[in-house]
């Protein structure tokens, strides 16, 4: 089953000023979402459900120091792009 990304005005700004200071990452930040579209259950995302004030969403791995976060919409096959950046700076 192929899932649907969803990419809110936000997200794309905050993306698109993310990946202009880091271009190095453009490429697993590409094979991030293509295997999110795929299976985003697939061990290497590491999709983990948040907590706190992040509770009702998710979060993927690029890489050890950059994640994705998402809110998973399993019934109708969506998944919503909420945030990108540092693992410290989302959590």
């Amino acid at each position: 089953m192929k899932y649907k990304l969803v990419f809110p005005d936000s997200y794309i700004r905050r993306a698109t000023k993310f990946l202009k200071k880091l271009p190095e990452i453009h490429g697993q930040y590409r094979k991030t979402l293509e295997l999110l579209e795929f299976d985003p259950y697939h061990p290497c995302l590491r999709l983990h459900s948040l907590q706190g004030n992040l509770s009702g969403l998710s979060s993927v791995s690029i890489n050890i120091s950059y994640r994705i976060v998402l809110e998973l919409i399993i019934e109708g096959n969506e998944i919503l792009l909420i945030n990108i950046g540092k693992h410290e700076q989302l959590y």
